[in-house]
């Protein structure tokens, strides 16, 4: 598929449909798709590459695009190895291609394509800068640690379309479900991205400075344009701010024999009595992870059950608050209940867990049940999801 984006730029990217895991870690139930793009002129660009699986289709689409005319530039704006695993092959197909890119880039694309002596093919671009193709005018943005250092991102000031790494970006093929962006967007947001907000400010920033943006061509999943693109640019002022999305709890429980998670269920319950807008669910044990780290940044309050494990807490919701941490959780408030036998030890677990995260307000009271809940624990539970909806 060769999909015409303006009258000059042409979509050559590839569906990765049996692709199962994406960085080997993210569920892909639809696949994956590979963004990249064409742009015809006197001096034709191309905007990545693609991913070593798909390498064989992407050239020849790359080729039927191009129309008979030889490429002047390779632009760089992403050297992950699913964009970049084409570089070596695209060069040795077309050998007088320069290489345009961030400097930081410049110093990873040896690392990834040995053998390859850059010297005299790269042209390093900084922000601001503009590179002429004839017609079009391509200005460079930079956005370091979206999500990583050498990113960079370029803007055609004519066409005023974006090509925005992997920001905007989701998981699943190029045309599944287009028209529901935001599902997917976020889990891969708040996954890939969520660590650095702050950055992705700085950008949204720079973007709403341009002078106009009618499409953003992203590395994965659709292009963005219309209500979907003012959709996406409202969701990614919320995200990169660590802001509420959807007022409500989510309970994430670990619950070992199901003694945990009968609590958690009746706290989903207590809640939503009480006049809660909304209470999402999750079990650490079975469901998907990336989905709990997506809803614990959705919705404003988390309320954490967890059953003791070695005089710690149980792994799966050790691995949930450690992934938080590493996605820069914060501006939340946290709610705990605990399950222990002898000598509960989760919610002290969870606190340490917990208390390196920035603005955090950790409600009380702390509910702990011992093996079972039972039916003098109703009130301490009743209580805590009072404290919640006290906001």
């Amino acid at each position: 598929m060769i999909t015409q984006i303006t009258e000059s730029i042409k979509y050559v990217g590839c569906d990765d449909p049996n692709l199962d895991l994406f960085e080997s870690q993210y569920a892909l139930p639809d696949g994956m798709c590979y963004n990249s793009y064409v742009i015809l002129d006197e001096q034709p660009a191309i905007l990545d590459t693609i991913d070593q699986r798909c390498e064989a289709e992407w050239l020849s689409k790359v080729e039927t695009a191009l129309e008979g005319k030889t490429p002047a530039y390779l632009i760089v704006h992403h050297m992950e190895p699913d964009h970049s695993a084409g570089i070596k092959s695209l060069i040795e197909k077309y050998p007088d291609i320069k290489i345009v890119c961030s400097l930081a880039a410049s110093k990873f694309l040896g690392q990834y394509n040995e053998g390859v002596d850059f010297t005299n093919r790269t042209k390093v671009v900084k922000e601001g800068e503009t590179l002429s193709l004839g017609k079009y005018t391509l200005q460079f943005i930079a956005a370091p640690f979206v999500h990583w250092p050498e990113v960079l991102m370029t803007y055609v000031q004519e066409d005023q379309v974006l090509f925005s790494a992997d920001g905007f970006g989701k998981f699943g093929v190029y045309d599944a479900d287009a028209d529901d962006w935001a599902c997917e967007a976020r889990r891969y947001y708040f996954n890939i991205c969520g660590k650095y907000g702050a950055q992705v400010a700085k950008v949204l920033d720079k973007v709403s400075a341009l002078p106009g943006v009618k499409a953003i061509a992203p590395l994965h999943g659709p292009v963005l344009e219309g209500e979907q693109l003012a959709e996406s640019l409202r969701l990614y002022n919320i995200w990169a701010h660590y802001e509420v999305e959807t007022p409500g709890v989510f309970i994430a429980y670990a619950s070992i024999h199901g003694g945990t998670r009968k609590a958690a269920e009746k706290m989903r319950e207590i809640l939503l009595a009480k006049g809660c807008p909304k209470v999402a669910i999750s079990d650490l044990t079975r469901e998907d992870m990336a989905e709990a780290i997506e809803d614990a940044f959705r919705y404003g309050t988390l309320l954490c059950c967890a059953s003791s494990y070695d005089a710690d807490v149980f792994p799966p919701m050790h691995f949930f608050l450690h992934k938080l941490n590493m996605k820069a959780y914060q501006n939340r408030r946290i709610a705990l209940l605990e399950n222990g036998t002898w000598a509960p030890t989760a919610a002290r677990a969870m606190k340490a867990l917990i208390a390196p995260l920035k603005n955090i307000t950790l409600l009380e009271p702390v509910v702990t049940i011992k093996s079972r809940m039972h039916q003098e624990d109703i009130a301490n539970m009743e209580a805590l999801a009072d404290a919640i909806l006290a906001e």
